[in-house]
């Protein structure tokens, strides 16, 4: 097991600056996401630690280790890449073994070390057939086992799953992570799917225009985003904003009022009161009520438009021009058209400020 170190990593094509004074630790056997949107600068990180990028400035080191002058080949790190990367007139077998024979390793260390790596990835039946003969999931696993015969120090995986459907990322999901536990090794992987990000990671480090956003568990992420843009690009549905303010209403009472919408909010920081914030709020966090239960704290709005997921329903809502989704269990009372009333639950609410970091109302 090895560490992984970015220190003040910047990186610049021409004058476009990619990387902006990156600083990272990956620690001993950690499975770490990096994860964003398209040109956030993750797949760019990735590859400094293979070599295969250089920084503009800063250094990256593995094992304490600066390694920016070090050959891709001498590093000791493995990568997967999305499209798989095998030698097409190669079997299975061959392709695992072929970085082996490059580096001179006998015949019976190779043999051994195939065997094994087949055996983790449950391909020893395929070891005699050639890529075209295989299924996505199977490539992917030759690719992983192509890696695990060399025994890096470090795994790289730049978007390995991107080219299967819904059901084998699924699998390849578990598959990826029981490796993990298995090999326990450092590994360091790069989607900009937030669910892969969520379900694999020990850590998870957002990205956004060359910065990390947050990082930290995936959870930590989930219940505490350190700003707006995390707070929408984590989680699945997306967090609904309310774009408004929070003003005094008579007494120590305040409401929170966005255009024509308008409902209590309690325990609000005086600081924030009279100021434009946004308001965060997960579609979990919104409750349809029953016609006979409505209170002082809900409001009405109109369904749009409900999307059946099995088990829950995503509800999308309409309030005065604003929309909204939450999300709930099997309803068939609920058709679109339909007005209801609906309360948040503010105190799982997020607020940012104007300049999208999130603020504290206790």
């Amino acid at each position: 097991m090895s560490t992984v170190r970015f220190e003040n990593i910047n990186k610049f094509y021409g004058d476009n600056q990619i990387l902006d004074n990156i600083n990272l630790t990956v620690n001993e056997g950690e499975f770490l996401v990096l994860v964003g949107p398209s040109g956030c600068g993750k797949s760019t990180t990735l590859r400094m630690v293979a070599g295969l990028e250089d920084p503009t400035t800063g250094n990256i080191l593995i094992d304490d280790k600066n390694v920016n002058d070090v050959e891709p080949s001498k590093r000791d790190v493995a990568m997967v890449f999305q499209n798989y990367a095998l030698y097409p007139h190669m079997n299975v077998f061959e392709n695992m073994a072929f970085g082996l024979k490059i580096r001179k390793l006998n015949s019976f260390d190779i043999q051994k070390r195939v065997k094994e790596a087949a055996e983790i990835l449950q391909i020893t039946d395929l070891l005699e057939r050639r890529p075209k003969e295989l299924s996505g999931g199977q490539r992917q696993r030759v690719a992983l086992g192509r890696c695990i015969v060399r025994d890096p120090k470090v795994f790289l995986f730049d978007e390995p799953l991107s080219n299967l459907d819904a059901k084998l990322r699924a699998e390849m999901r578990v598959e990826i992570k029981k490796l993990h536990q298995i090999l326990k090794t450092t590994m360091i992987y790069v989607t900009h799917d937030q669910t892969e990000a969520m379900t694999m990671g020990d850590r998870i480090a957002v990205m956004n225009r060359g910065v990390i956003e947050q990082l930290d568990s995936p959870m930590a992420i989930y219940k505490n985003p350190v700003n707006h843009f995390v707070a929408g690009f984590i989680g699945m549905p997306q967090m609904n904003f309310f774009s408004g303010m929070i003003t005094r209403s008579g007494g120590d009472a305040s409401v929170f009022k966005s255009g024509k919408l308008e409902f209590p909010f309690p325990n609000s920081n005086k600081g924030v009161i009279e100021q434009s914030i946004i308001l965060g709020v997960r579609p979990e966090d919104i409750e349809i009520i029953k016609k006979n239960q409505p209170n002082e704290s809900s409001f009405n709005a109109k369904v749009e438009l409900i999307e059946p997921l099995g088990s829950i329903f995503l509800i999308y809502l309409n309030a005065f021009g604003i929309k909204f989704t939450c999300s709930s269990i099997l309803n068939d009372e609920l058709v679109a058209g339909m007005n209801v009333s609906v309360r948040i639950n503010l105190s799982k609410a997020h607020v940012f400020n104007t300049d999208q970091k999130s603020i504290s109302l206790n």
